[in-house]
């Protein structure tokens, strides 16, 4: 979010960067910012003109400045989003093809560096020559700047010149800059928040258990692998029977208050446990007698998410081929401690265990007739040597291991689950 002064330094930003590009790229050439049809009245011989000519809202913050955000004061306020629209128009002694110089030099300039930078815009703000910036905070805004071309048919691009701008046709591209957003200075009013939740009367469950985070015990950044302990946060937890649900499999908590259970997923039997998303539920076991709907006889909680990441066991390769230059073809079999379904997308990823310049594949694993813990993966013409492997399994990823002897020649690096091709 930025104030009033963000489309002035925009500009200013792209005048600079230009600039530093095309004046070791063609002698004399300066960026202006003028009318296009102030062009060649005091200008330079040879240069630039950019000029803002479009101000759309953008498409993919169409609401933005109809709904309301937070700010770090607390102060909810109104705000816009905004496409730039520019036209790069470059002039100079034709026959020795300057303009078509100066073209070039746009091109890769904004090719090399399609993104804004926040030292770009703040290095513009502290530059003497744009004084009127100085109150700028273009650089704190949290979405990315982006530059882009556009392309304009020869019949949109003739109107813009002879209608909009009613001045003789100069070699021009068409930039879009996306997306500026500016904030207004006027706070909305605000509501004061709801204190409590009441449904007017009695309802069925009004102790009903909810789950508001799932996380290793660990540490919340950690992974959760099928051996891990899980903590589980959220209200009204605890009960005479308490369960935890993981799809088809039921867990008892190893500790249980009102606002956290601890539970360990390794008390799964084997089998039961799958790669990728999963969602857990709470339960609580109603005892009789208590008037509840026929046919029912606990309460669940939401159904929170958590992604369970899988455990490479073990890796067997079968050679099938061997060409001369050293590559090899075959099957890759992997067994991981969790079940993979038919449906779930497998993918293996290889990194060449070198300190060189290290190769690195990737291969689906073909569909799969019925659910198995073992996948094979057939592997084509890959270079011959020792390898860390990674599954994917509907996204969620298999972690590496590191050393951590530091006595060892490889302290500190990824050293395993590793195969050797050959």
């Amino acid at each position: 979010m930025s104030n009033y002064l963000a489309i002035a330094t925009i500009t200013a930003t792209l005048q600079r960067i230009l600039q530093a590009s095309i004046q070791g790229d063609v002698d004399g050439a300066r960026v202006t910012t003028l009318q296009p049809r102030q062009v060649g009245n005091g200008t330079p011989e040879t240069g630039i003109n950019l000029f803002l000519y479009q101000v759309k809202r953008n498409n993919a913050f169409g609401n933005i400045d109809t709904a309301t955000h937070r700010v770090k004061a607390n102060i909810v306020k109104r705000q816009s989003a905004l496409d730039l629209h520019y036209i790069v128009s470059c002039y100079g002694n034709e026959t020795e093809l300057e303009p078509q110089r100066l073209l070039g030099s746009v091109v890769r300039i904004f090719n090399d560096r399609p993104t804004v930078s926040l030292d770009v815009v703040q290095a513009t703000i502290a530059d003497p020559s744009f004084r009127f910036l100085a109150e700028a905070d273009l650089a704190e805004q949290i979405q990315q700047l982006n530059v882009c071309p556009l392309d304009l048919s020869l019949d949109d691009l003739s109107k813009v010149w002879s209608v909009f701008f009613q001045a003789p046709y100069l070699l021009s591209a068409i930039y879009k800059v996306t997306v500026v957003t500016i904030e207004g200075e006027e706070a909305l009013p605000k509501a004061l928040p709801v204190r409590d939740r009441k449904l007017g009367g009695v309802v069925a469950f009004p102790h009903q258990p909810v789950v508001e985070s799932v996380q290793p015990q660990t540490g919340k950044l950690d992974p959760i692998l099928a051996t891990s302990t899980l903590i589980i946060r959220g209200r009204n937890l605890e009960s005479a029977s308490t369960l935890i649900r993981i799809g088809e499999a039921q867990l008892a908590p190893l500790q249980c208050s009102s606002t956290e259970i601890t539970a360990s997923l390794a008390d799964i039997p084997p089998g039961m446990l799958w790669a990728g998303a999963q969602g857990i539920q709470v339960s609580h076991q109603i005892p009789l007698g208590t008037t509840l709907t026929e046919g029912t006889n606990n309460v669940e909680s939401n159904l929170a998410p958590f992604v369970l990441r899988p455990t490479i066991e073990q890796v067997r390769f079968e050679s099938r081929s061997r060409s001369g230059d050293d590559y090899c073809t075959g099957i890759l079999t992997v067994r991981v401690d969790v079940r993979v379904s038919i449906k779930q997308r497998v993918i293996l990823i290889l990194n060449e265990w070198s300190i060189e310049t290290a190769l690195a594949y990737q291969f689906a694993a073909p569909p799969r007739e019925m659910e198995t813990d073992t996948i094979e993966i057939p592997l084509e013409k890959v270079k011959s040597g020792d390898y860390l492997l990674r599954l994917q399994i509907d996204g969620a990823e298999s972690i590496l291991e590191i050393d951590t002897d530091p006595a060892s020649a490889t302290f500190d690096w990824f050293a395993a689950p590793k195969v050797r091709l050959v």
